[in-house]
């Protein structure tokens, strides 16, 4: 089955996807959030890597479901520290960022992803283990970001958060 942290998102996708919206999904791996979301009606989804692996396994599972590259697209590359990756991910564009990725990695990345969310957009976080969900808390709250769900999963936490209007 699929990890618990890709369940804790996929359960944040399902109750805030809508029709239309844009999806940026940091630390894409196999695309499965990502997929999931254009499967919940998401218009189009970008995944970033840092992982030439991923690719691949992004290809296969979109071939896998239907997926065309203009609904979901892929950069490998970091994000956190890459301006011309992040010209490419486009500013204040997205409806709803997802990253279940390491928690460290999360501290480094919501104040910079932040410029990629539309006022009203959605964080959903995870990848988090509990003693790491303080830490990730207030690198959320740092970045100017409101916290509307924490949500467990035995020893794994993700966050939803929302950037202000």
């Amino acid at each position: 089955g699929m990890h618990e942290t890709t369940q804790l998102v996929i359960r944040q996708l399902k109750k805030y996807v809508r029709p239309g919206m844009e999806v940026l999904d940091v630390g894409t791996g196999s695309g499965i959030l990502s997929i999931a979301a254009i499967k919940l009606g998401a218009r189009r989804a970008l995944g970033t890597d840092l992982d030439p692996c991923s690719a691949s396994a992004v290809a296969e599972n979109k071939e896998a479901n239907g997926i065309s590259d203009r609904q979901f697209a892929m950069i490998i590359g970091n994000i956190i520290d890459t301006p011309s990756i992040q010209d490419r991910a486009g500013y204040d564009r997205y409806d709803i960022v997802t990253a279940n990725i390491l928690a460290d990695v999360l501290e480094a990345l919501t104040p910079v992803v932040i410029r990629h969310m539309k006022p009203g957009a959605l964080y959903i976080t995870s990848g988090i283990l509990d003693e790491k969900e303080d830490c990730v808390r207030q690198a959320i709250l740092r970045a100017g970001l409101e916290i509307l769900e924490v949500n467990h999963q035995n020893e794994w936490v993700a966050i939803t958060a929302r950037k202000p209007l």
